[in-house]
């Protein structure tokens, strides 16, 4: 098998093109390869972004002892198993141990775990570990909702299934009543489906 490692992405987009029996020089397809590679340089910019790096320009000391909770931040991934996107919503809470965090970052957290090819699972446990091991706040929660386009657009063709994965880390998993806060601000929140 030939070394493909030093053939240009758009070259590689438009044998597959062939492959699927199109013509990649019809007028319709010619700057597709070129598309398609910018595409997938963006959708998968996360992995050129160090998630501690970006956390920890954003940690400010601040006494506060109550529950954080940044709901409905939008995820769009892509599934690594088929290359489809899976999207939804991510819901992030975090108990301050004398630091808190500008909340953008956490949206952006979620951009840079989700910007890259992904199974749902490992997301929620990596936006939590990343919360947990920068921040060190007394628990961290996550809550992440999302419609696979592989399950919906083929195989199975489920169009309403949705799938849920959580991560709880400190007092979210230690403390029944913490746990059960943090749900109910996440399940019974206005505008929650």
């Amino acid at each position: 098998m030939a070394d493909l490692s030093q053939v240009p992405y758009e070259e590689l987009v438009a044998e597959t093109l062939r492959r699927l029996g199109e013509d990649p020089d019809r007028e319709g397809l010619k700057k597709t390869p070129e598309r398609v590679a910018k595409s997938m340089m963006w959708l998968t910019g996360g992995y050129r972004i160090d998630p501690m790096e970006l956390l920890n320009k954003a940690i400010f000391t601040e006494k506060h002892e109550s529950m954080v909770l940044v709901r409905d931040i939008e995820i769009y991934s892509m599934c690594e198993h088929h290359m489809l996107p899976f999207f939804g919503k991510a819901h992030i809470a975090y108990i301050p141990d004398g630091r808190i965090i500008g909340l953008s970052k956490l949206a952006r957290l979620v951009d840079v775990f989700s910007r890259r090819l992904q199974v749902q699972e490992r997301l929620t446990d990596q936006v939590a570990d990343a919360m947990q091991c920068t921040l060190k706040p007394l628990g961290v929660g996550i809550v992440i909702e999302c419609y696979h386009l592989c399950m919906m657009m083929r195989g199975v063709q489920k169009q309403n299934s949705r799938t849920v994965t959580s991560a709880v880390r400190g007092n979210f998993r230690d403390d029944q009543k913490t746990r059960d806060e943090f749900l109910g601000l996440v399940l019974g929140g206005s505008g929650h489906r």
